[in-house]
């Protein structure tokens, strides 16, 4: 190389990147097809322009550091400022585990409803106060405002799932690592952008799918990845339906709450009513979990509500994760009168109450297994786990989010990244679009589009309100 000179060298690299590129982005795929490329080298390849993430295992995440950024925290002593954004009922569990972390410092929140910002700026100053810990904790309106701050190194993110995508992505482009509620984002190419964002800024994002951290899930998933069931060939996953048209009565805004905000990129056809930001009862929670979950063009319904935890188990279990279906079949079309999935190594995901309530069923030639929160049963007991914690609380699981502590300080991935997350979501979301179609649908994970079919894509977005862009 020496004897090429320097732009001689130069030339050399430029010509052996293009064919190392375009090489290994047809390679990719055909690996991702066979399913044999290792975490490591798919990282490797997918750092080179492909989205088309294929993670073996979720607990294999950490791995290897995927980046190595010159910002953030590198001692095990520094400590983490957190700002937190949504501040409802799930972001009052979400902080009741981060604040428990000793390197974790809650400075800020931000929320459009007064009432929230209050009952969270005091859970939170009380918190430190008695435990005689200094702290300052700010409040802010509007969430763009906490995201300007260079002493906050990650966002906290627990708002509707129509905000998601904007926050997030913004909150890449500003270098705060993200803890992401799920379900990921609202629509698939909302998902998309957000995995381009997530790696382009070289950003550590957590997904919140805390059931990855419990021990009877990750045992379930072992005990099917290891092959111990046997060839699967039906797996029942209960969640419960999709989504309903929206029909609650029109109510005056209150004082304090800025609708608009609220709103942000939906049509402003989405009335007002206080199911969607629920007031407080008189223990200081939310009346009701936010009811805008259960409504066509504001949430996904328990498809995924609940199937960002059931299918999520289901697709992790079966070396899934980053992939998803190829084919999605309503109830009509169903051989099992119920939403269906079917994947390329033949594996049936059936969406149907088989009697334990949220909850999945796993089908081998061996046996079967059932995992639930606080549940494990199975057809011989060579399967089953050494204890099961019955009284284990899920909205506050800190092993979940220890994981992204200590992600942000070794610049790994955490137990659910990105990818992870935007596939799990992506295959709830397809349920829905069958659901609303009503007829067989062709999908490709590998390039995210449905084969042959226009009216089907058209469901991947929707139209944001001006002035709101993913751009």
């Amino acid at each position: 190389m020496a004897s090429l000179g320097k732009s001689g060298a130069i030339l050399v690299f430029i010509l052996s990147f293009h064919y190392f590129y375009s090489w290994n982005i047809k390679t990719l795929k055909l690996h991702i097809m066979s399913n044999n490329i290792s975490r490591r080298n798919f990282l490797r390849l997918s750092a080179l322009g492909t989205s088309a993430m294929m993670i073996p295992s979720a607990a294999n995440a950490l791995e290897a550091p995927l980046f190595t950024p010159a910002k953030k925290k590198g001692s095990a002593n520094d400590k983490i400022n957190l700002g937190f954004i949504g501040l409802g009922q799930q972001a009052i569990n979400l902080m009741n585990g981060f604040i428990t972390i000793p390197d974790v410092r809650i400075v800020a929140g931000a929320d459009i409803y007064d009432i929230k910002r209050d009952r969270f700026e005091q859970r939170v100053n009380k918190y430190y106060a008695d435990n005689k810990i200094k702290n300052k904790y700010t409040t802010y309106i509007r969430y763009e405002e906490l995201l300007a701050r260079p002493d906050i190194d990650a966002v906290v993110i627990a708002t509707p799932d129509h905000q998601h995508a904007l926050m997030a992505i913004a909150a890449c482009r500003a270098k705060k690592d993200i803890y992401l509620e799920k379900p990921l984002t609202f629509t698939i190419y909302e998902g998309q952008q957000l995995v381009k964002a997530v790696r382009e800024n070289n950003i550590i994002l957590q997904v919140g799918s805390m059931q990855r951290s419990s021990a009877e899930f990750i045992h379930a998933a072992n005990v099917v990845r290891e092959g111990r069931l046997g060839k699967v060939s039906l797996i029942k996953a209960y969640v419960g339906d999709g989504p309903k048209p929206y029909n609650l009565p029109k109510q005056e805004v209150p004082a304090g709450l800025d609708w608009d905000l609220w709103l942000g990129p939906l049509s402003e056809k989405f009335y007002y009513n206080h199911e969607l930001n629920p007031l407080l009862d008189e223990k200081g929670r939310d009346e009701c979990w936010g009811a805008w979950r259960w409504y066509q063009g504001m949430g996904g319904g328990f498809t995924t509500d609940w199937g960002a935890h059931m299918f999520d188990q289901a697709q992790w279990s079966i070396g899934k994760d980053g992939s998803g279906p190829t084919e999605i079949l309503p109830p009509s079309c169903s051989p099992y009168d119920c939403l269906t999935y079917r994947y390329d190594n033949g594996i049936e995901l059936a969406q149907m109450d088989f009697g334990h309530g949220q909850a999945v069923k796993v089908y081998g030639e061996n046996g079967w297994i059932i995992v639930g929160r606080g549940k494990f049963l199975a057809s011989s007991e060579e399967f089953m786990p050494n204890k099961v914690d019955e009284q284990k609380v899920y909205e506050t699981n800190v092993p979940h989010y220890q994981s992204f502590i200590d992600s942000i300080k070794s610049r790994r991935d955490p137990s659910v990244p990105v990818e992870v997350g935007h596939s799990s979501c992506t295959m709830c979301t397809l349920g829905n679009i069958a659901y609303e179609l009503n007829r067989p649908l062709q999908w490709n994970p590998i390039v995210q589009k449905f084969m042959n079919d226009v009216e089907a894509n058209s469901k991947l977005h929707y139209e944001y309100r001006k002035p709101y862009s993913l751009d």
